[in-house]
């Protein structure tokens, strides 16, 4: 009789701690989505795309726009709630189309620390860029601690742009990589059978050498891509293309080297650059950021990012968004790689 009561008594200490356990663990899942995960996808249902808000208060018809260029300029798509930061080309781009085309926006300070990315998207930042210089806006440029190759392309059309000692920027080329694999597969005995429509359509794959033809074809698509990068940086440096092209082989530079070669105005910090676009613009503009920090696209609280980095592992994430937003494969790249 007493070893049964004793078995009803564990029994009944385990249910009740089963029960505290359970009770626990739905108090921090209700007070994660109440307190976080509903206030922030509300919010974001009842926000405009892209979100902005005032971080400087001032003339609301004299305003600033503060737009952050950070990380690879690729389009990944990475623009869901798990994302766990880094460039958001979408969010960039919406934001330049909404600047040119709002007229209480006299001036753009662009926050800029890339190594790089595609060329495609690059260009189609340079573009909206055009059309709010078009548009008669005044566009600074702040390069952090890296600008190079298309980091570098966006900054070009800057009215001004500044640098630190510490900043890497120039490497204007154009990379584009494939790898060969055949010999590998030839040591195991790995033959491949290709059907094509044309001699060209397995251009650059890795089962076979390239032959001359393809050599050819494929640097005279990079050529044209670095003809466009120094058109670029010659129209907005007001450089001779010689002057260009005599920076172009593909260097980086620190901020100071690139001042006195003319890639970059002036040696400053970005509060530094903040206040002389103030001063140009009357001293009083109100500066408004578009997007979000660049670490979290969506801002979780400490509690949902613990919890989420204790199921995944932060390092391991990191790393793989790494390896997807640094891949090169053979996709042409404004891209420097260290």
């Amino acid at each position: 009789m007493e070893r049964f009561d004793s078995v009803k008594r564990i029994i009944a200490v385990v249910i009740a701690l089963a029960l505290l356990v359970f009770g626990v663990v739905a108090s921090v899942f209700n007070a994660m989505w109440a307190s976080d995960w509903e206030e922030t996808f509300n919010q974001y249902a009842s926000t405009e795309f892209p979100p902005s808000s005032i971080v400087e208060q001032g003339d609301p018809e004299n305003k600033i726009a503060v737009v952050n260029i950070e990380g690879t300029i690729m389009d990944t798509g990475n623009t869901g709630a798990f994302n766990s930061g880094g460039y958001n080309h979408e969010m960039v781009i919406e934001s330049l189309k909404q600047i040119a085309s709002d007229d209480t926006v006299n001036g753009v300070m662009l926050n800029v620390d890339s190594p790089g990315g595609g060329v495609y998207e690059s260009a189609e930042i340079h573009s909206h860029l055009q059309d709010i210089k078009d548009a008669g806006k005044t566009i600074y440029s702040s390069m952090g601690g890296m600008a190079a190759s298309g980091g570098y392309y966006v900054s070009a059309p800057a009215d001004q742009i500044f640098a630190t000692n510490e900043t890497i920027t120039g490497s204007i080329g154009v990379i584009m990589q494939s790898i060969n694999y055949s010999q590998l597969a030839e040591e195991y005995g790995i033959e491949f059978d290709t059907y094509t429509s044309g001699d060209m359509k397995d251009m650059l794959s890795g089962s076979s050498e390239p032959t001359q033809e393809e050599e050819e074809y494929v640097q005279g698509m990079v050529d044209s891509m670095f003809q466009d990068f120094v058109d670029v940086v010659e129209a907005g440096r007001g450089m001779s293309e010689d002057e260009v092209r005599n920076l172009a082989d593909g260097r980086v530079y620190l901020g100071d080297e690139a001042v006195d070669n003319g890639l970059a105005d002036q040696i400053g910090y970005p509060e530094d650059a903040m206040a002389a676009l103030q001063e140009e613009l009357g001293g009083n503009a109100q500066v408004v950021e578009y997007g979000q920090n660049s670490n979290s696209n969506i801002p979780f609280s400490a509690q949902a990012k613990e919890f989420v980095g204790n199921l995944f592992g932060n390092n391991e994430i990191a790393k793989i968004e790494s390896l997807l937003n640094n891949r090169q494969g053979v996709q042409p790249m404004y891209l420097y790689e260290q």
